[in-house]
């Protein structure tokens, strides 16, 4: 299963085949929620490691990226939008392993917290 992990994108089926064997440790990635506090709080999915909220980005951005840059992230957002224009920035400044969840959490059928 590790080879969607070469891909720039990841669809709910396969986020939840990945968190399944990230807990079996069979994969490593960092799970990244862009999204706002309070659409986290109303829902998440379960394994996300940091929220990172979109209107904070320039706040955290370059911070992440110095710590992750090597990293497999998957980011992750309400329908893969804002998600999408993170990964496309991470990508652009060198992160080659950043990946969208296309679809977020509204397609999203694994466990929400």
């Amino acid at each position: 299963m590790s080879e969607i992990l070469n891909k720039s994108y990841v669809t709910s089926n396969e986020l939840e085949l990945l968190l399944k064997e990230r807990a079996e440790g069979k994969v490593d990635f960092l799970l990244v929620d862009v999204r706002e506090q309070m659409e986290y709080d109303d829902a998440h999915i379960k394994g996300v490691d940091a929220l990172k909220p979109t209107s904070t980005f320039q706040s955290w951005a370059q911070s992440f990226l110095d710590e992750n840059r090597d990293k497999t992230v998957i980011f992750t957002c309400r329908t893969g939008s804002r998600s999408g224009q993170v990964q496309n920035l991470f990508r652009q400044n060198g992160m080659q392993n950043a990946i969208n969840h296309s679809g977020g959490i509204m397609g999203f059928s694994g466990e929400i917290e």
